[in-house]
This record gives structure tokens, C-alpha cells and sequence, in this order.
């Protein structure tokens, strides 16, 4: 009833490091590396995110990806349903508890964003956020 796939929790992950990066374009091989995720796939979910607008791409040799908005900006609803489509529609239609829950996800998802991602990830690996 509720589908949040391993697409969006790679893509999360992978815009919290754009994040932690700063407003410099990171390129895909670099992000997929220091989250040890496979490239092609990566690939795949920016292709995604830079159409629904969430994520920028930078060509050259200084290329790579960025965020499109601030990490304060965007929030983690956002990433899920450009990626899996509206979370848990069957749930809603459900009604009842099935749709108190399915609303409950959606708020957590919704108040959460890219910079809350990165700035716990910094706090767990004992770190502040870092700017290059």
C-alpha cells in the first residue's frame, strides 16, 4: 500500500552529498563513489530528478550535478514522488487507518528536507557540514 522503493532512498542519500558539496557542481561518478552506489543507477535517478527539476546539470570539465534550490528547499516528499509516483494513493483510498498512516508518512516526508538529511548524516559520522 505504501511503495517507497530503493530508488528514492539512493536519491535521497545522493542529494544529501550534493548538500554537504556545496552550490559546486559534483560530478555522478564522484557522488556515486563516496556513497557506494552503482553509477548507471544513479544515472537513472538524476535523469529523473533534473526533469522534474529538483537537480541541475553542469556540462564541462567542471561539470556535474547540483541541487536546483536550496537543501533547506527541498523536502523529502518531493524526491520519493518524482521517483515512485504518489506516495501511498492506494492507502488513502483505503480510508481509515490505512489513510491516518499513509498521511502520517506524507508529513514526516514533507517537514523533512535535503538539508535535514545531510545535517543528521554529518552529525552520526561526528562531522559538521563541509563547503569546497
Amino acid at each position: 500500500m505504501i511503495s517507497v522503493t530503493s530508488k528514492s532512498r539512493y536519491a535521497v542519500v545522493a542529494m544529501a552529498e550534493l548538500a554537504r558539496s556545496g552550490n559546486r557542481p559534483v560530478p555522478i561518478a564522484q557522488v556515486a563513489e563516496r556513497r557506494a552506489m552503482p553509477v548507471q543507477f544513479l544515472e537513472q535517478l538524476f535523469t529523473t530528478l533534473r526533469r522534474d527539476g529538483l537537480l541541475q546539470s553542469h556540462r564541462g570539465v567542471k561539470g556535474g550535478y547540483t541541487l536546483a534550490r536550496p537543501p533547506e528547499e527541498i523536502n523529502v516528499l518531493e524526491v520519493v514522488q518524482s521517483l515512485d509516483g504518489r506516495l501511498g494513493q492506494e492507502g488513502k483510498e483505503a480510508g481509515g487507518i490505512w489513510a491516518e498512516g499513509v498521511e502520517s508518512l506524507r508529513e514526516v516526508f514533507r517537514s523533512t528536507t535535503i538539508a535535514d538529511i545531510a545535517r543528521r548524516e554529518a552529525e552520526e559520522a561526528g562531522a559538521g557540514m563541509y563547503h569546497i
